[in-house]
């Protein structure tokens, strides 16, 4: 590992004086700060296609809706799901693609030809008293345990689809209506190069940033950051 210490040549470490920060501060500012952009920026999108739905409304002589009411269209839940949906996606892939794939010098890869921590099996752990409960129990619970971020996320990803999907159908039957065409079934929907263009115009630029993230990590630092390699490792050295 490349984690200064003491021992570690070439680096001299002053003493970590406690945080004045509070503790849970601490301990969860990432998901904190995460979720708090979350909330703004969903906000944010909620509000202005708000707006943007009912200028549409008035250009067809049709009446704005409530905020509330707004939360129920076609128009919110598509342009939500349609993006939930892709990055739930890129989260699967990149997790299993993660397991058996590398990229030399990459500071999101595993080593080339190394076994790593994360490839040991849990049933030879000697320290099993400290191990999650799954762990503890082995047989399918293990099973299960060991493959349930890329299962989580797989779920999400599926549900997200479908719900793009089921908001997707009543947004463009609505726009049919709005202009005198026929209305489509979900299953003609699905099939339709509307629905796949939704999608794909997302996966495509999700699947374009993990690789520029990959590729960028090699040659590029972020001093501080664990997604970053050290600064004076090598562009060689794989991993973090």
């Amino acid at each position: 590992m490349r984690v200064p210490s003491p021992a570690h040549p070439g680096y001299r470490l002053a003493q970590r004086r406690p945080s004045p920060t509070p503790r849970v501060w601490r301990d969860n500012g990432l998901s904190l700060v995460l979720l708090t952009l979350f909330l703004v920026t969903m906000g944010g999108q909620t509000l202005t296609g708000w707006r943007v739905y009912n200028h549409e409304q008035q250009q067809h002589a049709s009446d704005p809706v409530s905020l509330a009411a707004y939360l129920s269209t076609g128009h919110f839940g598509e342009a939500t799901f349609e993006n939930w949906e892709s990055e739930f996606l890129q989260m699967t892939f990149f997790v299993l693609l993660t397991v058996a794939l590398y990229q030399r010098g990459s500071s999101e890869s595993k080593r080339p030809g190394v076994v790593e921590m994360v490839d040991l099996d849990p049933r030879d752990s000697l320290n099993k008293e400290v191990a999650p409960w799954p762990v503890r129990r082995g047989g399918f619970v293990l099973t299960l345990y060991e493959n349930s971020l890329s299962i989580a996320f797989g779920l999400l990803f599926v549900v997200t689809f479908l719900a793009h999907a089921r908001t997707g159908i009543a947004l463009y039957n609505e726009q049919q209506s709005v202009h005198g065409h026929a209305t489509a079934s979900l299953t003609e929907y699905i099939s339709s190069a509307q629905f796949w263009f939704e999608s794909f115009q997302n996966w495509q630029s999700e699947f374009l940033s993990l690789a520029v993230m990959v590729v960028f990590s090699i040659f590029l630092r972020q001093r501080g950051s664990p997604q970053s390699k050290t600064v004076e490792a090598p562009n060689s050295e794989t991993g973090r």
